[in-house]
C-alpha cells in the first residue's frame, strides 16, 4: 500500500510524492501524483480539474462577441491568438471573405503574440536553475512587444481586437514604423542575451541536456504539438501544414529537434522566436491598406451546420468545434487545447526522471494550467 508524502516506508512500499499545494485562489490547479524510486519517479499520473472554468458550457448562452471575452482567457499567454479560431470558423460557416489588410493585420499580431508566449517562457525559466543572467532582458524585451499589442488593441493582457469580419479598429498612425523599431530592438536583444544562454551556457545545458525526453512517436500518440512536438521530430505546424490567415503566401519557417529532451525544447522555442519576427517583418512589408472589417448586423447567426477550424497557437495546436442551430448562440463550441494535450504525455516522459530534475522537465513543456482546466 503506497504511503502518501515523504517519509519511513516499508523496503518493499513505494513512496508517493503528492506535488503541487492547491488553493482557491490559483489560476489554476496541476497535480502530479509521482511514484519514487529512491531519488527518481517511477510513474506519473497528472491530475487535472480542481478549478474548471466550464467556458465550453458558458460558451452556450453568449453570442459571438461575448465567446471571444471568454475563449481569449485560457491561454492568457496566447489571448489574441485563441481569439482567431473563434472568428475563423463563425466567418467559414458564413462564407465571409475578410479584407486583406485584415488578414494581414491577424497575421502580424498572431506572430507578436508568439513572441510574447516565448519570451515568457524563456525568461522565467532561467531564474529557476538559479541564473539570472538572460531573464531581465528577455522580460524587458517582452514588454516592448507588449506596449506594441497594447498600443495596436487597447488591451494589455486580454486584447478583444478580433471580431467576425475582421478587426475592431485599424492600428493608431505610425505604428507600423514603430514595430518595426520593436522588431529589430528584440532581435539584437535574443541574439545578444538569449542565444549564448540556451545555446551555450554550461549550467543551462547541465540543467536540461538528457532529461524529459519524450520520442516522437510517443509525441505523436499522446497528440503533442507545437515547438514540444517539434524538438522530438515530429514535422507538423499547421500554419505551412494548413495554412490559415496569410500563411499560405509566407515561407513558414519550421526548427525541428532530434533529441526531444527539455534542452531541444528550449532551443526550439528560441528558434520560434526568430521565426516569428521573420514573420512579422514580412508582414509588414507586405501590409495593404484598406478597410479592417466588414459591416455586419448588430445580431451575427451563424447558419445551421458544424465546422472545425484548428490553429497554430504558440503552445501548439488549438482546434474549434463549432455546431450551430442558426441562432445568435452556439449550440455548441468545443476546444481542443495544446496544454491538455502537451501534459497528458508526463507519464511517459517524466518515469526515471530525478526528483531534482523535475522543474527543468515541467517548465520545458511550455503549458498554461488554465489552457487545461478550461
Amino acid at each position: 500500500m503506497p504511503t502518501y508524502g515523504i517519509g519511513p516506508a516499508a523496503a518493499d512500499a513505494d513512496v508517493v510524492l503528492d506535488l503541487s499545494p492547491l488553493h482557491p485562489s490559483t489560476h489554476g490547479g496541476l497535480r502530479l501524483a509521482l511514484t519514487l524510486d529512491g531519488d527518481r519517479v517511477g510513474t506519473a499520473e497528472p491530475l487535472v480539474g480542481y478549478l474548471h472554468r466550464g467556458a465550453e458550457k458558458l460558451f452556450e448562452v453568449r453570442d459571438y462577441r461575448q465567446v471571444l471575452v471568454l475563449a481569449n482567457r485560457h491561454d492568457w499567454l496566447s489571448a489574441f491568438s485563441n481569439e482567431l479560431g473563434i472568428v475563423l470558423a463563425v466567418e467559414r460557416m458564413l462564407g465571409m471573405e475578410v479584407p486583406p489588410r485584415a488578414v494581414w493585420l491577424r497575421t502580424l499580431l498572431a506572430e507578436l503574440n508568439r513572441v510574447l508566449a516565448s519570451l515568457m517562457f524563456l525568461g522565467t525559466f532561467p531564474l529557476e536553475i538559479g541564473t539570472d543572467r538572460p531573464a531581465f532582458s528577455a522580460l524587458h524585451q517582452r514588454e516592448a512587444v507588449q506596449g506594441l499589442m497594447e498600443e495596436a488593441t487597447g488591451g494589455r493582457v486580454h486584447f478583444m481586437f478580433n471580431r467576425v469580419g475582421g478587426l475592431l479598429v485599424d492600428v493608431p498612425a505610425g505604428w507600423s514604423d514603430r514595430a518595426r523599431a520593436v522588431l529589430a530592438q528584440v532581435r539584437t536583444a535574443v541574439l545578444d542575451d538569449l542565444d549564448p544562454v540556451v545555446r551555450t551556457d554550461e549550467l543551462f545545458r547541465a540543467r536540461t541536456a538528457g532529461i524529459g525526453v519524450l520520442p516522437a512517436e510517443v509525441a505523436l500518440a499522446y497528440g503533442v504539438s507545437g515547438p514540444m512536438a517539434r524538438a522530438s521530430g515530429v514535422d507538423l505546424d499547421l500554419r505551412r501544414d494548413d495554412p490559415y490567415l496569410a500563411y499560405g503566401d509566407l515561407d513558414v519557417p519550421v526548427v525541428l529537434g532530434t533529441g526531444g529532451d527539455a534542452w531541444e525544447r528550449f532551443r526550439v522555442l528560441l528558434d520560434q522566436v526568430y521565426g516569428s519576427l521573420d514573420l512579422a517583418e514580412q508582414c509588414l512589408d507586405r501590409l495593404p491598406a484598406g478597410e479592417v472589417n466588414v459591416r455586419l448586423p448588430k445580431t451575427v447567426r451563424a447558419p445551421e451546420g458544424a465546422t472545425y477550424v484548428w490553429t497554430e497557437n504558440p503552445l501548439g495546436a488549438m482546434g474549434y468545434y463549432l455546431v450551430s442551430r442558426g441562432e445568435r448562440t452556439p449550440y455548441r463550441l468545443a476546444m481542443r487545447t495544446a496544454s491538455f494535450n502537451n501534459v497528458s504525455a508526463l507519464p511517459a516522459v517524466l518515469p526515471g526522471t530525478r526528483v531534482a530534475d523535475l522543474v527543468p522537465v515541467l517548465a520545458s513543456l511550455f503549458f498554461v494550467v488554465g489552457d487545461i482546466d478550461k
